[in-house]
C-alpha cells in the first residue's frame, strides 16, 4: 500500500498537489505548520476543512519558538505591497522576497516532516515547491529537492522521499491543473494577511490572481466568499 505525508499549508500551490496525491497514493495524512505566520489562522482553518472534507488524518505542527524569528510574516513589520506590472521584474521581487523571508524555514518543515515520515512508515512527502516561487525563493527549486533528497539518503532508514509535483510549473499551470482535477481551491488560502478577504496586494496575492486572469476564470475561493 502507497502512503504519503503532504505538506499542506491550504495555499494554491499545497492544495493542488494534496489533491494530485490524494488521488495517487492509498494513504494520505496531511502536516501544516504553525510558526506564528500572519495567516496562520487561516492556514489552519482551510487545511483542517479540506482534510475534514476528504476524510484523511491531520496533524498541526506547532513552532512558537519561529514567531521570534525575523521576517515580515512572523513579526511586526508590514508585509510587501507590489504592482503586478513588478511580478517580473527580478530586481524587486528579490528584494521583496528577502522581506518575508524566514529563515531556513523549508529546512526545518522537510526535516519535520520526514522525521514524521520515517516514524510512521510514509515512504514519500509531497510538497508544493514550484518553478514561479523557485525564481526568488531558492528553498523551493528543483536543485532543494534533489539536495534535500540525496541528504534523506543517509537521514532516514526507510529512504523517505521528497516529491514535488509542480516543480516545473508556474502559478498558471497550477490554476489549469487544480481546476481540471478539481481540487479544492475555494478552501485555499495564498494571501499574507488573516483578513476576512485576501489583501490583494502582497505578492502572493497578485500571483494568484495573476493566474486566474491569464486563464480567464474565476477565483472558486473569493466566490464563496461573494467577493466578484
Amino acid at each position: 500500500m502507497s502512503r504519503a505525508v503532504v505538506l499542506l499549508s491550504a495555499g494554491l500551490d499545497s492544495v493542488v498537489s494534496f489533491k494530485l496525491a490524494h488521488g495517487t497514493y492509498d494513504e494520505v495524512s496531511c502536516l501544516t505548520f504553525d510558526y506564528g505566520q500572519k495567516a496562520r489562522n487561516k492556514e489552519v482553518e482551510f487545511a483542517s476543512k479540506i482534510c475534514a472534507t476528504y476524510g484523511v488524518s491531520h496533524h498541526i505542527v506547532t513552532l512558537p519558538w519561529y514567531a521570534n524569528f525575523k521576517g515580515a510574516l512572523t513579526d511586526g513589520r508590514e508585509v510587501p505591497q507590489l504592482a503586478k506590472d513588478t511580478l517580473e521584474d527580478y530586481a524587486i521581487t528579490s528584494e521583496t522576497a528577502k522581506e518575508v523571508w524566514v529563515p531556513a524555514r523549508n529546512t526545518v518543515f522537510l526535516a519535520i516532516a520526514t522525521a514524521f515520515c520515517e516514524n510512521y512508515s510514509y515512504e514519500t512527502l509531497i510538497v508544493g515547491f514550484n518553478k514561479e516561487e523557485a525564481q526568488t525563493f531558492p528553498d523551493n527549486s528543483g536543485n532543494f529537492v534533489a539536495s534535500f533528497n540525496n541528504m534523506l539518503k543517509y537521514a532516514t532508514l526507510n529512504k523517505v522521499e521528497v516529491v514535488a509535483p509542480l516543480i516545473e510549473c508556474n502559478k498558471t499551470q497550477i490554476v489549469a491543473l487544480g481546476l481540471r482535477i478539481e481540487a479544492p481551491l475555494q478552501w485555499s488560502w495564498s494571501c499574507y494577511a488573516a483578513d476576512a478577504l485576501p489583501c490583494a496586494v502582497c505578492e502572493s496575492c497578485l500571483r494568484r490572481s495573476r493566474a486566474f486572469q491569464d486563464l480567464n476564470k474565476t477565483d472558486p475561493l473569493l466566490k464563496r466568499l461573494g467577493a466578484v
